[in-house]
């Protein structure tokens, strides 16, 4: 079975053996040693003060999130369920949240959050998706970001990367927390979050120390000390760290490149089946299309052909599938993907098998593939 949902994605072989080998403790050089090492790549990657990694699904960090650098008022960008989520959680800790809603195919624009922040001068952190997972929606968060500080620059920004954070370079200069999951791109089971911090953000966790399991405060004097402060998710550390020594032999740009040739190869291979891209800015993450049959379609790609797919949610249950692009993933794979779509449209009789979708996919592939990528990360 091909998994090609976008989260879990699947684990590769080389992490699966690392993470297989006799537990250490973590209270110890040994692990103190994996863990420095997965914090100085996780810095690089991200190109930001300090990071802090939780024992939690990405929820976790959410939520400390909340806790640490809203005071007031939360102004949520909500087009699908985690921006929706990041508001639950602002109710559910006692904070005022105020929210821009759009249908979950639409993104949010600079000039409605500045019009938001001008209203309600009690706004002080801004939260929302960099890739919306509910619909594949990508939100302009680098812009929002820069319009922000330039509005307030004492008004925290966080962006929710999850289904970002190692799929495209992520221009940190004006986030001051930006949150990642080991279930995405890293190829890792479930179980390990991640948060990114700017100068800003650690100030504030050192004089605003907050609840009790996600106290970001305790946390910070724990890790700088490559340790934590309470029982770290060990295994999923170790694969992390394995997972940098691999990525790093190409670089992070190259894991960009060959994820954006990916994604933007599948999208061509759906639009020349006449089916459509569901969001009207798609993230490289993933590739969700709008289908009247999706999960019809979806059966026949996992009971025939051994793809799993992921379906919609909501009110767009049975409307989209979504494929995953994130992680290393060969391409292959990828085209077995392509051709298992083909087929299933005719095994349903909605379209003749005539191989163009892995014409199109494998022709945009390598034409993007073959542009040269960017050598380095700008901020090392």
């Amino acid at each position: 079975m091909l998994l090609f949902t976008p989260g879990p994605t699947p684990v590769l072989e080389e992490l699966r053996w690392a993470m297989a080998a006799p537990t250490i403790h973590h209270r110890t050089p040994e692990f103190e040693n994996i863990f420095a090492s997965a914090k100085a790549s996780l810095l690089a990657l991200l190109g930001m003060h300090e990071v802090l990694m939780l024992a939690s699904s990405g929820t976790g960090a959410m939520e400390a999130c909340v806790a640490t650098f809203c005071s007031n008022t939360a102004l949520v960008i909500n087009s699908g369920k985690f921006g929706e989520r990041f508001a639950k959680i602002g109710t559910a800790l006692g904070r005022n949240v105020h929210e821009i809603k759009h249908e979950w195919d639409t993104p949010a624009s600079a000039d409605e959050v500045l019009e938001a922040l001008a209203k309600n001068p009690k706004i002080d952190a801004v939260f929302l998706q960099a890739c919306e997972s509910a619909g594949g929606l990508r939100h302009p968060f680098e812009e929002i970001a820069s319009k922000v500080k330039e509005h307030n620059p004492k008004i925290f920004v966080v962006v929710d990367c999850i289904t970002a954070l190692g799929v495209e370079f992520i221009d940190t200069h004006n986030i001051d927390a930006v949150i990642g999951g080991s279930q995405k791109a890293f190829m890792l089971p479930p179980g390990l979050s991640i948060i990114g911090l700017s100068e800003m953000a650690v100030q504030q966790i050192e004089q605003c120390s907050t609840g009790y399991y996600f106290n970001l405060a305790n946390e910070l004097k724990s890790q700088r000390k490559n340790t934590t402060a309470y029982t770290p998710a060990t295994t999923l550390i170790i694969g992390l760290a394995e997972y940098f020594q691999k990525v790093l032999i190409d670089g992070f740009y190259n894991v960009y490149h060959a994820t954006k040739a990916r994604s933007l190869g599948t999208q061509k291979a759906m639009q020349t089946l006449g089916l459509q891209i569901y969001p009207k800015v798609p993230a490289l993450a993933m590739t969700a299309v709008a289908h009247e049959q999706a999960d019809t379609l979806r059966k026949t790609l996992k009971n025939d052909f051994g793809v799993n797919l992921a379906g919609g949610q909501d009110h767009l249950k049975g409307k989209i599938f979504r494929i995953n692009q994130m992680g290393l993933l060969p391409v292959h794979e990828c085209a077995w993907v392509i051709n298992a779509i083909e087929l299933a449209l005719e095994k349903l009789k909605l379209r003749k098998f005539d191989g163009s979708a892995n014409i199109a996919f494998l022709q945009t592939y390598y034409a993007e593939m073959n542009k040269q990528a960017p050598g380095s990360h700008p901020k090392q």
